[in-house]
């Protein structure tokens, strides 16, 4: 009985306990000098309760006076400091499962329900195989595994494979007002992924991930990629992939939480946020990334595993490509002077400057379809988990 027992498991005052209003009471009351009110209920106890947290408690900063000081991106920080008015900082972070290359979830559940696709790395819960030990709700460093306690069985983000396959993205991605989010193919050494992740030191563990990635404009990489029957589509989609040059060329895309060892493969550009005050009126105040209103330490606890020099890199490339284009098209003379500062040229600025601001539908979803003749090997022959006589 006790063989698979997980002693792991968070509990409801981790997530918060569900409630509800008495709807029909607001409707019903006979008519009243006051404004008809009604407590919240428990969806679990049915009684009364007092709300003490809930979904998306932390959204806008009200809940970061209680959980800021555990917060691990203020290590190194005093957060009492950003808490004050003036010094008060926010940024949307959009998080979903990191689809990781050494995906803690698989590695911890114990019926091999879990699995990571060969043809596309999308990491999935074969639901005829989940036993509902939920070993992976309390493996996932990254909390992206739910338990559905209906059907007794996890669930997660499912990357909508079925649309990646027929060459569409995903529906976040394709929803997305802002435009903001790309996918693409990135080709990468898997003989090294348990090197990549056993990195001692935590700094070190991006750029080890870094140095998986391989240039698909490589000759040598192309050909040995074809010679282990990566399709030309394929190949083709990762010489133009968006999230190779904002990850591997440019070094503007950083992954969430390296520290944690999965290797995520959902990265992210860190914000450019207003400066904080004007030292000076030069050119390096305006440039530098130290005065920014977020700290760099804390988006390097939250990207780089606390190395501040790529993710200042990053910045201070965002800032010149802005100056730069900024003299271009306003002043009408391209100022080169400050890509050089920045290690940048001017083909790379207008590379990143047509992907982050006049990039079309086709120029940040760079996605190969599933080969018709390719589709017997992919879910039958190579035997992939969870694929069987009755499909997924």
């Amino acid at each position: 009985m006790k063989i698979f027992h997980n002693p792991d498991l968070p509990a409801i005052d981790e997530y918060y306990e569900p409630w509800t209003y008495n709807y029909e009471k607001l409707i019903s009351t006979p008519q009243k000098k006051h404004q008809p009110s009604t407590r919240p209920k428990s969806l679990i106890t049915g009684q009364p309760i007092r709300l003490k947290w809930g979904p998306n408690w932390e959204d806008d900063l009200a809940g970061v006076s209680t959980t800021g000081s555990g917060d691990v991106n203020f290590k190194n920080l005093d957060y009492q400091i950003y808490l004050q008015f003036k010094k008060v900082f926010m940024f949307y972070l959009p998080r979903l499962c990191e689809h990781c290359l050494n995906p803690a979830c698989v590695a911890s559940c114990p019926s091999g329900a879990l699995y990571k696709r060969d043809e596309d790395g999308i990491v999935l819960v074969d639901q005829e195989r989940c036993r509902g030990w939920r070993y992976c709700v309390s493996g996932c460093p990254y909390k992206k595994v739910y338990f559905n306690w209906q059907t007794g069985r996890s669930e997660k983000c499912l990357f909508c494979y079925p649309r990646v396959e027929a060459g569409l993205t995903s529906l976040c991605a394709e929803t997305c007002v802002g435009k903001i989010r790309y996918v693409g193919v990135i080709l990468y050494d898997a003989d090294k992924i348990a090197t990549a992740a056993s990195m001692k030191e935590e700094h070190k563990l991006y750029p080890a991930q870094t140095e998986l990635f391989l240039d698909p404009n490589d000759p040598e990489v192309v050909a040995e990629a074809i010679s282990q029957g990566v399709p030309q589509s394929y190949v083709e989609a990762a010489q133009a992939s968006p999230v190779y040059k904002l990850a591997a060329e440019w070094g503007l895309a950083f992954p969430l939480h390296p520290e944690f060892r999965t290797l995520p493969m959902v990265w992210y550009v860190p914000p450019l946020s207003p400066l904080v005050q004007f030292l000076e009126e030069s050119e390096e105040a305006v440039h530098n990334p130290e005065a920014m209103r977020i700290p760099l330490t804390y988006l390097a606890n939250l990207l780089t595993a606390g190395d501040e020099e790529p993710i200042r890199l990053a910045l201070r490339r965002l800032m010149a490509l802005r100056s730069y284009m900024r003299s271009k098209r306003l002043e009408g003379e391209a100022d080169s002077g400050v890509l050089e500062k920045a290690g940048m040229t001017e083909e790379m600025a207008e590379g990143m400057y047509r992907l982050l601001a006049i990039a079309k539908y086709g120029d940040r979803f760079v996605i190969p379809t599933v080969k018709k003749e390719k589709e017997f090997d992919l879910y039958q022959e190579q035997g992939a988990a969870g694929f069987g006589p009755h499909g997924a």
